[in-house]
Parts: C-alpha cells; structure tokens; sequence
C-alpha cells in the first residue's frame, strides 16, 4: 500500500463503519472515461456531475454507503487505474 493511501486509511478508520461516504474525482470530460469511474458504484448511489469553466473536465461527486474503510480505499486503487482521473 503506498503512503497516500496508508494516511487515507488512518483517517478512514477513525469514522464509523458502515458510513455514507463522498467521493470525489475531476475527470477528462468524454463519456467513456466518466462510465468507466461510475461502473464501480451501485446504480443506487447519488452521482452529481460538473462541467469545468472550458468545459474540458468534469467533476464527479459520487455519494454512496460503504461499509468499511478497505472498501473505501478499494474503489479509490480501482480508478486510479483510470487513465486521467484525478481522486480529490
């Protein structure tokens, strides 16, 4: 696990599980790469999109109930596999 996500996981852990838990991601605005970010959801999470000033990116606020903190931290190695994403 790298540092970044070892401190996420610490400030994780402190919260208590299950949770809802907002996630936050700016993305290369074209419809593949925002399906490919949203797949790892649930159909029922609360999804809210913004369009940057140029409209080249777009911010994606993904609300959803997690049940841990690995969970958490699963999602967030998942998309950073995504090319251009940026977890926020």
């Amino acid at each position: 696990m790298t540092d970044v996500f070892q401190g996420l996981k610490a400030q994780l852990e402190e919260l208590e599980w299950p949770s809802l838990y907002m996630f936050k991601f700016v993305c290369p605005n074209d419809n593949q790469t925002v399906a490919n970010v949203i797949k790892h959801f649930n159909e029922v999470s609360e999804v809210e999109y913004k369009k940057s000033k140029n409209g080249k990116y777009i911010g994606v606020t993904v609300k959803e109930l997690m049940l841990s903190a690995d969970s958490v931290i699963s999602i967030y190695k998942e998309i950073a596999k995504i090319k251009g994403v940026i977890s926020l």
